[in-house]
């Protein structure tokens, strides 16, 4: 017998003629991810990716492999010999193994790829069912709702295993192009970035800040962020930009009402030249439909006239709830609801406009050098990469 780990992959095996692409990209994603805890072999049968590692290194390597995108599950698998002999004691070691023989109900669960092996799926899971009922007296079948299933696929070898762990499902990472996350120091913004990764989108940063009007730590809170994301998206680059002098100058020649409308406008034209530099192809923010001022429809009409690039918004639709949910589960809210706060809330009037005129927004920035303070904005700008 041979103790292994299987990845099954959920939606790459739908992709049709770019199956192959999406499947060695996610295979990357994992031998990144565990490249410092080690292992010995990998190698595909049938849809499955197999890994070979020591044993005592399974709890550290399904940690790291939960984090990689397209993964549907995780199993500990044991391999052995293509007998109904062999696979019957395997089945009851591993129940034995998990102690799972007292009063529990339970399914046999059998895939055949090899068709020249001599029993049906369903002639192969009676035949081991009934060993299993033998050897334990005190286990009862059921195939609606058992306890437990023993799995069993037959392929060159016999793979044999009881749990299952839930992977994060979604796409590949890089298989969706390349996206440039508006990162904030709040709860939303990591989570949009979190869920665009999910569908396999490239994720890299830009950070917005107004030093020295808003602290080197809330900077600091927003580069933790990143790294907290970096676990699911890889290596991310983090182009912070400092708007103090952009707040300064809406506030000397605009109303004051409009700055939050003028400075997200800035904040898409700046993202948009540095997505031009650098070849990104959407922008991406934590949005979510009047939630705030600047997230009502009209609010979201004129902020994406200012940008050429498409703004994808995931969490537009979302509860405020269900992205905390998220965010806890990425294990970034304890670091998002540190009190220190970003150039937004610092400058935020108190009395915003929430249904703008786009007309009445570019009057107002006829009164700004926008080509000018944008400029000078990305030339000061500090690029951080995140490991």
């Amino acid at each position: 017998m041979e103790h292994l780990l299987a990845i099954s992959f959920g939606e790459i095996f739908l992709k049709g003629k770019n199956r192959n692409v999406f499947y060695k990209t996610a295979t990357n994603n994992i031998k990144r991810n565990i490249r410092e805890i080690g292992y010995y072999d990998m190698y595909t049968e049938s849809s499955k990716l197999y890994i070979k590692a020591d044993k005592d290194k399974f709890d550290s390597l399904i940690k790291e492999i939960k984090k990689v995108f397209g993964i549907a599950y995780i199993s500990e698998v044991v391999k052995c010999e293509k007998t109904i002999e062999d696979i019957s004691r395997t089945s009851i070691q591993l129940i034995k193994y998990y102690k799972m023989d007292q009063g529990l109900t339970f399914k046999v669960e059998s895939k055949r790829t090899d068709k020249s092996f001599s029993l049906t799926s369903p002639k192969l899971s009676a035949e081991i069912g009934g060993d299993i009922l033998a050897e334990f007296k005190d286990l009862k079948v059921d195939i609606h709702k058992p306890d437990f299933t023993v799995f069993i696929d037959i392929k060159s070898s016999a793979y044999i295993y009881i749990k299952r762990i839930k992977g994060l499902g979604g796409l590949p990472l890089g298989s969706s192009g390349e996206g440039l996350l508006l990162l904030s120091g709040g709860i939303d913004s990591p989570v949009a970035g979190y869920l665009m990764a999910k569908r396999g989108m490239n994720i890299n940063a830009i950070h917005f800040h107004s030093y020295p009007f808003t602290s080197k730590r809330a900077h600091q809170k927003a580069m933790d962020l990143a790294k907290i994301l970096s676990a699911y998206t890889g290596k991310m680059t983090v182009y912070s930009v400092n708007l103090a002098e952009i707040y300064k100058a809406i506030s000397k020649n605009c109303q004051r009402r409009e700055t939050t409308i003028l400075s997200r406008r800035f904040m898409m034209r700046i993202a948009n030249k540095i997505s031009e530099k650098y070849e990104y192809q959407a922008l991406i923010t934590g949005e979510s439909l009047g939630q705030v001022a600047s997230q009502t429809i009209e609010s979201v009409s004129v902020i994406n006239e200012s940008s050429s690039l498409p703004i994808l918004r995931p969490l537009i639709a979302m509860d405020k709830k269900d992205i905390i949910e998220i965010c806890e589960k990425i294990e970034a809210y304890e670091k998002a609801i540190e009190p220190f706060d970003d150039c937004c809330s610092i400058f935020a009037p108190d009395l915003p406009v929430t249904k703008p005129k786009l007309k009445y927004i570019q009057k107002s920035e006829e009164n700004l050098d926008i080509e000018k303070l944008e400029n000078e904005a990305i030339d000061s700008m500090e690029i951080i990469e995140i490991a």
